[in-house]
């Protein structure tokens, strides 16, 4: 038995309007759903990126009919946003025009190329095309 794929993925921020502004402005995701002072969550191709205050989620539920187990992490984490490869040049002229600095831009041994960069919250995150791993 094996998953279809990954959901969801989470990454977390201790100031939410930063990440929500980065997220939405940067990256250009939609907001799904968020709850002032705990997550933003964003629409993210057929998948949803959560973000989350590490602090606030950490928190037993206080809401019976949602009994998600505290949860969390500090310090940075990491995710890579799949593009089409001739995207990556249009990727890596945005993020710089949005002053973001690119700490890495590279071609993995296997041909994909990848793109390297932070977030407010000192993120990892990469942009990369399929191929990275094998994907169409």
């Amino acid at each position: 038995m094996q998953p279809d794929g990954i959901l969801e993925t989470a990454l977390y921020a201790d100031d939410l309007a930063a990440a929500k502004a980065f997220y939405g402005t940067v990256i250009g995701l939609s907001v799904i759903t968020e709850v002032a002072g705990r997550h933003v969550f964003f629409r993210c191709g057929d998948g949803v990126l959560l973000l989350f205050d590490p602090a606030a989620t950490a928190q037993p539920p206080s809401d019976p009919s949602m009994p998600v187990p505290p949860h969390g992490a500090h310090g940075p984490g990491h995710a890579c946003f799949r593009v089409a490869g001739d995207a990556l040049d249009g990727w890596r002229d945005h993020l710089e025009e949005a002053g973001i600095a690119i700490e890495a831009d590279f071609r993995w041994p296997n041909g994909a190329r990848s793109l390297y960069f932070r977030d407010p919250a000192g993120n990892s995150l990469e942009i990369s095309e399929p191929k990275l791993w094998g994907l169409a």
